[in-house]
């Protein structure tokens, strides 16, 4: 999984006078699938492999959504890609609007 290639998959939005990156919601929706397998195998039986790509997307969820803890990230990823589901009445990609947190 080549994650630094989807720093540069972001969109500056301005806030406040000052631009922000926001990432993409596509590369968000993916990092949280990945996640949630990962946590899914390390649920059912520890592999070290799947520990180590979870530390990975963990920390890499972390600094695309500008937080240190994981479940914040979470958080944050799942209110962008709220956010854009409200904005929009119909997704092309097919997203359903599930939640991994909260």
């Amino acid at each position: 999984m080549n994650v630094s290639a989807w720093f540069g998959h972001t969109q500056r939005k301005q806030r406040e006078g000052r631009y922000v990156l926001v990432p993409d919601r596509k590369v968000v929706r993916e990092l949280l699938t990945r996640y949630a397998s990962l946590r899914i195998t390390q649920a059912q039986r520890h592999v070290p492999t799947a520990a180590r790509e979870l530390e990975d997307v963990s920390y890499t969820l972390c600094v695309m959504m500008g937080t240190s803890d994981i479940t914040d990230a979470i958080a944050k990823a799942d209110a962008l890609l709220l956010t854009r589901e409200r904005s929009e009445k119909a997704d092309a990609d097919g997203e359903t609007g599930l939640r991994l947190v909260g």
